[in-house]
């Protein structure tokens, strides 16, 4: 079973940073790619980083490539996103979620497996 907790959340001038974390409290947390996504308001929920689970591999959206950047610890379940040089288009609720890694690799995210319940980040202007 794999229960994500996401935190790290809050308001933040734009141009700065924050990091957001999320941990599972399951055992099997190495077994899974993890990935962030985000949902703005009145907007569709979007992909933003992921990583596989051996951590070879990351992935960004274009919108984000060079500002965030994803990590994951194994030893504390807990799956990283630093952001930094942030914009008020970043505002938005961003979610962590989980998917096998026999499945995918963290660049696949048709299906997710697990979602967590979300953390508001909010940039001002």
């Amino acid at each position: 079973q794999v229960q994500l907790v996401e935190s790290g959340g809050g308001l933040v001038q734009a141009g700065g940073s924050l990091r957001l974390s999320c941990a599972d409290s399951g055992r099997t947390f190495h077994s899974y790619a993890m990935g962030w996504f985000r949902q703005a308001p009145g907007k569709d929920r979007e992909f933003v980083a992921a990583i596989s689970a051996s951590a070879d591999n990351t992935y960004y959206s274009v919108s984000v490539k060079g500002r965030f950047t994803i990590s994951r610890d194994d030893a504390k379940n807990t799956v990283y996103l630093q952001m930094n040089s942030l914009k008020p288009e970043d505002t938005a609720v961003y979610y962590c979620a989980a998917r096998r890694s026999s499945i995918s690799d963290g660049s696949n995210w048709d299906g997710v497996d697990y979602w967590g319940k979300g953390t508001l980040v909010t940039v001002s202007s």
